[in-house]
Formats: structure tokens, C-alpha cells, sequence
């Protein structure tokens, strides 16, 4: 049985016993919350394993919930699944930009809003990537796994879990092409649901925090993206 503590957070009660029964029976610990302050209040007394966050609050909207929790240092690993009656892509994307882990429309599955729930949380417990060193080097870019700690010349980059995930697994395939699917499948473990693009705005949000590093990741158009060595992408200019 599982031992993680969810915190669910909706302003209608029906949605959230039903979720709240489905997640308990599955053997998690389960609190809820009905407001976005509530909802802060909650994790700030103890920061659950992962939070199932409307976006439709009263008092703070999941956005802003999602964004303080990013911020907060002992938060900012915490699963999130986006649980929304809105279901237009640009929801869907500017969620997934913002660090949730997930995304689900409403109506839902509860069976499938349990199986998600797992998936995210055996993606954060899983360990780092072994071999090849603790430490992977591209150019000015390291990685260090066992920190899971990006650098670049020397200063921290502050990336969220799904930035870091893509980076490392880009620099692990270094010189390689990606295609968006296969790193939909890798790095997300994605579904059908969640769509290509979220990718192009993932890597367009790392390249920025990269700053003159952000270069060595090449768009390969049609195909996908590619983590260049230096020199292969001094060429390329």
C-alpha cells in the first residue's frame, strides 16, 4: 500500500470527497483543502508528496497556488496534477509551463486520476540516472546528478524538476536528435493528453535560463532537438 500523503484541493466538495475516497482506497494519506490560502496554509504545515490542484479557486487560483509553490524551497519538488474543468490548449500549456507535473480535464476518471497519481510519484522517487560519473559536463553546462544541480561556468541555474529532467536527458544523448515524441515519452511519460508544443515551450523557457549556454540546444526542424558540444555549435553560427 502506498504511504505518500496527497493534498487535494477543490472548491466542490463532491469532486473532492470523490477523489479523496478513490486516493484513499488506493492506500494514500489524504487531506483536503477548498481555497487557494487554505491550500497554502495546508502545505505549509506539512508539505505533501503531491498535490491534485483545481484552477478555479476562491481567494488564489491554481495558477498562483502552483507558482508559490515553485517558489518555495521546500516545496518546489512536490507533485502537481492539474485537475480543471478547462480544457483549452493554452491552459493545458501555460500549466505545464508553470510546473505542474500533469494535467487532467474534468470529467474524469477517478481509476485514471489514480494511475496518474502513482506515475508522478514513481517519476519523483525514482533515482538519478547512473553512469558516466556524478557529474556530466557540456561545455560551460554541468550537471550533477547526485544533486541534482545544474551549472553553468561555475553558477547555479535554478531550473524546475521537468527543465532539469529534459536538460539531462538531452546532454546524456548529447550529439543526438530528439524527436518532441521521444521526449514526451521520456521525460514526461507522457500521454496522449498532454501535446507536442508543451515541449517547444520547455525548451525555449531552459535556453533562456541557460542564458549563452541555451545555444548548444539545437531545433532540428521537423524532427526535434539536439544537445551540440561547443565546437559542433561554434560551427553551426
Amino acid at each position: 500500500m502506498a504511504d505518500e500523503r496527497i493534498l487535494v484541493v477543490d472548491d466542490e466538495r463532491d469532486i473532492t470527497a470523490l477523489v479523496a475516497y478513490h486516493l484513499a482506497k488506493a492506500g494514500y494519506r489524504v487531506t483536503t483543502a477548498g481555497t487557494g490560502p487554505a491550500a497554502l496554509e495546508a502545505v505549509g504545515k506539512e508539505p505533501p508528496d503531491l498535490v491534485v490542484l483545481d484552477l478555479m479557486l476562491p481567494g488564489h487560483t491554481g495558477y498562483e497556488v502552483l507558482d508559490e509553490l515553485r517558489r518555495r524551497e521546500d516545496t518546489r519538488d512536490v507533485g502537481v496534477i492539474l485537475l480543471t474543468a478547462r480544457r483549452e490548449e493554452a491552459d493545458r500549456i501555460k500549466g505545464l509551463a508553470a510546473g505542474a507535473d500533469d494535467y487532467l480535464t474534468k470529467p474524469f476518471s477517478p481509476e485514471e486520476l489514480v494511475l496518474r497519481v502513482g506515475a508522478v510519484l514513481r517519476r519523483l522517487h525514482a533515482p538519478a540516472a547512473a553512469g558516466g560519473g556524478a557529474v556530466l559536463k557540456v561545455g560551460p553546462i554541468a550537471i550533477d546528478r547526485a544533486a541534482h544541480l545544474v551549472t553553468v561556468d561555475g553558477e547555479p541555474v535554478d531550473l524546475t524538476r521537468i527543465e532539469y529532467r529534459l536538460l539531462l536527458l538531452l546532454a546524456e544523448r548529447r550529439g543526438r536528435v530528439q524527436s518532441r515524441a521521444q521526449l514526451l515519452e521520456s521525460v514526461w511519460e507522457a500521454h496522449a493528453a498532454i501535446q507536442p508544443r508543451t515541449v517547444d515551450m520547455h525548451v525555449q523557457r531552459l535556453r533562456t535560463k541557460l542564458g549563452g549556454a541555451g545555444a548548444l540546444i539545437e531545433t532540428v526542424r521537423g524532427f526535434g532537438y539536439r544537445l551540440n558540444a561547443p565546437e559542433r555549435a561554434a560551427r553551426r553560427r
